[in-house]
């Protein structure tokens, strides 16, 4: 959010998240696998082990200069598993046949000695695909055990399948020179997710991903790797551009599924179309923060009042203790939607503690205003379904399709919108990875009229991203 300026509030709300045919005729209303809120991108929502089976196949990859530690092993068997997925999988996309990097390398950070790609490893808290030589390598010093501590032994699984999501696109030769490095990021992205989704299905033969909390770890990695917050003063769109959460998470959701031919179609121009009207830098010399105030609050109702238009805006009180005597809905702090009157109550001490800004460096979750307010948002989108009519308000699809919802008001406020009291609405920079942190972390902007989310945080940021890209009809449509 934008700190009051020239008698102006500017708070903020947002960003910087196949069917076979059959010869046997069927009637009824056709639902595709990928609307059932008990799926995750079509495969059964599970919970289980998550990490290197016990009976792993023993890595085909040798890797150099390695301390023979976990951390490498883990390493080693990752790229040895994603080696194994693509040489099945690789020619029913691309042209050729797949062919594996030359070399694995690992490293200290912390040394002195060493070097990789030409560079000296000392400081080098990094995993990288080298295209000179067309080898891939990573800091076991610092960032595997800081992966692992912070996301579990597949955040190291996640991060090498990025890397090797780049030899993918030198051997199918996806790009041309010049090509920004935010395509050929997003597109290693989508190959992760392609990977991943083959370890969810139970396909690998070393490891395990369930769909649940292991599935939420490795979001919660991506979220975490980011590109950090720029002003307009210095913005440049740099060939260092690699996305921010919001963007990173779409992109691996696409490969997750829909295949390898989603990522080969991610250019220049699907992320331009993807991105909209949505910033990507700050306002010079702000934050993009602003307190979570009874002011704040009525601001962001208010222009939603502007932007939607319903014949009956719901009500808002700050009576937190009045949600409990609704008739037809159990309280969903910090805010709730009671049908039967109208009212959004707002427990504002709670919704204060989640919107309270947690600096965004890399490897640590976001969270900021848009982090509440998004909640608020929700209920507010609640209050729409109910206007609406004939909609389900207590059931998983309920909460997915407030969650659409409420992407569809983020991306509405990536223009101004000004107040009767004078104040100033608007999405800025940073706003909408919060409230993808948000779904992921408490996942109450997808909550049902009760507060109850599905389990899947995949499932929550899909559906917010549907609707940041979408509209009201297709979030009606997909979550009837």
């Amino acid at each position: 959010m934008r700190p009051p300026h020239l008698g102006r509030l500017l708070a903020v709300a947002g960003a910087a998240l196949v069917l076979a045919a059959c010869a046997t005729t069927v009637t009824g209303k056709p639902v595709s696998v990928y609307d059932d809120p008990f799926k995750v991108g079509g495969l059964q929502a599970s919970d289980g082990p998550t990490g290197l089976r016990p009976d792993a196949e023993p890595p085909t990859r040798k890797v150099t200069d390695s301390n023979g530690g976990k951390d490498d092993e883990i390493a080693g068997q990752s790229v040895s598993d994603i080696e194994t997925f693509w040489e099945s999988v690789y020619s029913d996309t691309f042209k050729g046949q797949f062919t594996p990097v030359k070399g694995l390398y690992s490293w200290d950070a912390n040394d002195y000695d060493g070097s990789f790609c030409g560079d000296t490893t000392d400081g080098l808290i990094n995993a990288a695909f080298c295209e000179d030589d067309n080898t891939i390598g990573w800091d076991r010093g610092v960032l595997l055990p800081s992966l692992r501590e912070a996301n579990g032994d597949m955040a190291i699984t996640m991060v090498l399948a990025h890397e090797y999501g780049h030899a993918i696109q030198k051997m199918a030769r996806l790009n041309k020179k010049g090509t920004p490095a935010l395509v050929a990021e997003q597109q290693a992205d989508c190959f992760a997710g392609v990977y991943l989704r083959w370890v969810a299905e139970g396909n690998s033969p070393r490891f395990t991903l369930n769909t649940g909390d292991g599935l939420n770890n490795l979001l919660a990695a991506m979220i975490s790797f980011r590109d950090p917050l720029l002003t307009e003063d210095d913005y440049y769109g740099t060939d260092d551009e690699h996305g921010s959460a919001f963007e990173r998470i779409s992109a691996f959701q696409f490969g997750f599924t829909d295949g390898p031919s989603s990522c080969a179609a991610i250019d220049a121009q699907e992320i331009g179309q993807r991105r909209g009207d949505l910033p990507v830098e700050l306002p010079a010399d702000q934050t993009g923060e602003l307190p979570v105030t009874e002011e704040s609050a009525r601001s962001i109702v208010e222009a939603l009042n502007i932007l939607f238009a319903p014949k009956q805006p719901p009500q808002l009180t700050f009576d937190a203790a009045s949600a409990a005597k609704c008739p037809d809905a159990r309280p969903s702090p910090p805010v709730s939607y009671c049908p039967a009157t109208n009212t959004i109550a707002v427990d504002l001490p709670k919704l204060q503690k989640i919107g309270t800004a947690i600096e965004g460096n890399e490897n640590v979750l976001m969270q900021g205003d848009n982090t509440a307010y998004s909640v608020l948002m929700s209920r507010y989108m609640m209050a729409l379904e109910h206007e609406r009519g004939g909609l389900v308000l207590d059931n998983a699809e309920a909460g997915l399709r407030t969650a659409c919802l409420t992407g569809v008001a983020t991306a509405k406020m990536s223009k101004e919108v000004s107040t009767p009291d004078g104040n100033t609405v608007s999405l800025t920079a940073g706003d909408i990875d919060e409230a993808v942190s948000g779904l992921l972390t408490n996942g109450l902007a997808a909550g049902d009229v009760n507060g109850e989310a599905v389990p899947a945080g995949f499932s929550r940021i899909d559906a917010f991203r549907i609707g940041v890209m979408g509209d009201e009809n297709r979030c009606i449509k997909r979550f009837p």
